[in-house]
């Protein structure tokens, strides 16, 4: 609880946490607005496929041109500026920054980062949570072989729920179930870019308005982004998923723990300790009032009945029994919230978040028939959406990562709703994202099937 001090003393101390940011779009620009308001922090380098637009981006969110005008990270370093850049490899090989952000949101870009931050002695807080769906396990490992530290994102959902998990387990409470919100319905698996913004209550004015990126907000509509987000949550906290992916059960904040209990007590869970994401809509659409549609959330449970007296006895929100109880955030504020892990990771060496095990997987599954000769576009696209499954069953059918579906051309027709295999694609296995990929299948794979 004293990390701001901490930050204070650095700036006392004229010894910043220097910092260099890997893309400047929305999770990017929102942490920037933060940076100017935080002590104790210099963000040495921004790194960007177009300097220009994270110079707008910049503008937008209120810094001054003037402190972006140097030509190196040294440079930036003497003056207290930051220096923009299309070079990722110049800010994460350069020896006076410690902690990447990697916010880029392209997983096959971000595992080269990454690694490459890694092999540089430089800690990395990874937004893009799509690149850990896929290989988080082994990149937590990397990172601990080459003694830094590897953290999910605090204000992405994952960071805030495995925060909840640890607040549980630290107070001695078994976590029945944690999970998120969301707006769902089954046919938005279906969601493409052009109907995106319909289903997910926005205009496009106001899309545009606040530079929202059509493909990347549908992959939170399809599906993709919660079964990411909880199989990062998975493999951090020792959780287990669904055996046929997530069931979305319509709830509101005070049904969350009737519903967040096993099917045997009345609730939908296979088994206590698992993950579930809470739909804000009722099946035949109509808005949950007070939903957690932005939030997250926990369910422990009372093991004696001296605990069951005590949630009586403070009001605690529980099922009618009494014994589950539910804490809950009912907002996250994305990347204005990163400052956490930048601050934990610095000054505490812990990550917010970082995969410990692989529990789960996310294998891209048809949005319609597809063909040989079809290109598969990733998350949020108009071919594959992401279906949250056990790795062990990722594995014995051969799945292929939704973080490795982008520009892949389809060899055999996929009919609808049924999920890929590697054997269905081409695949490029020549990037550092399906090596890693590859090598975490070799490392992990063999116990699964020995145990299966």
């Amino acid at each position: 609880m004293n990390l701001y001090t901490k930050l204070q003393q650095r700036a006392a101390d004229n010894k910043p946490v220097r910092i260099g940011l890997i893309g400047a779009g929305k999770f990017g620009s929102m942490y920037l607005a933060q940076i100017p308001k935080t002590p104790g922090v210099h963000l040495v380098a921004i790194a960007d496929l177009s300097p220009a637009a994270a110079r707008t981006n910049l503008a937008r969110v209120g810094w001054n041109p003037a402190l972006t005008q140097v030509e190196s990270a040294q440079a930036a370093i003497k003056t207290g500026a930051t220096w923009i850049t299309d070079d990722w490899n110049a800010v994460v090989t350069h020896p006076q920054i410690d902690i990447i952000v990697e916010c880029t949101g392209n997983p096959v870009a971000a595992v080269e980062h990454c690694l490459q931050a890694f092999a540089h002695g430089k800690h990395v807080v990874n937004v893009t949570v799509e690149a850990d769906a896929f290989c988080g396990p082994l990149l937590a490992r990397k990172a601990a072989e080459a003694g830094v530290v590897y953290s999910l994102a605090f204000g992405d959902q994952p960071a805030l729920i495995c925060e909840l998990v640890d607040w549980a387990r630290t107070c001695g409470f078994p976590v029945v179930a944690a999970g998120r919100g969301h707006k769902w319905l089954p046919h938005f698996c279906e969601s493409t870019p052009e109907t995106v913004w319909a289903n997910y209550g926005l205009t496009p004015e106001q899309a545009e308005r606040g530079g929202l990126n059509p493909k990347m907000f549908n992959s939170f509509l399809d599906g993709s982004k919660p079964s990411i987000e909880s199989t990062a949550v998975a493999n951090a906290t020792g959780l287990t998923v669904p055996s046929n992916g997530l069931l979305y059960p319509p709830a509101s904040v005070e049904d969350i723990p009737y519903v967040t209990r096993p099917v045997s007590e009345g609730g939908v869970l296979e088994r206590k300790g698992m993950v579930e994401v809470i739909s804000s809509l009722e099946a035949n659409g109509r808005k949950i009032p007070y939903d957690i549609r932005m939030g997250v959330w926990v369910t422990v449970e009372a093991e004696t009945d001296y605990i069951k007296h005590c949630f009586e006895e403070y009001n605690a929100h529980t099922d009618p029994s009494g014994r589950y109880f539910t804490l809950y955030k009912r907002w996250h504020l994305i990347g204005l919230e990163v400052g956490v892990s930048v601050a934990s990771v610095a000054l505490r060496g812990e990550p917010t978040g970082v995969a410990t095990c692989w529990n789960a997987d996310v294998v891209a599954t048809a949005k319609r028939d597809l063909k040989p000769g079809d290109l598969l576009d990733g998350e949020g696209g108009y071919t594959v959406w992401g279906k949250l499954l056990p790795a062990d069953t990722s594995v014995k059918m051969g799945g292929l990562p939704l973080g490795l579906a982008h520009n892949v051309k389809v060899v055999r027709a996929v009919t609808k709703g049924q999920s890929l295999s590697w054997a269905d694609v081409a695949m490029d296995t020549s990037t550092p994202a399906w090596k890693v990929r590859s090598e975490m299948e070799n490392m992990f794979a063999p116990a699964m099937k020995k145990a299966a």
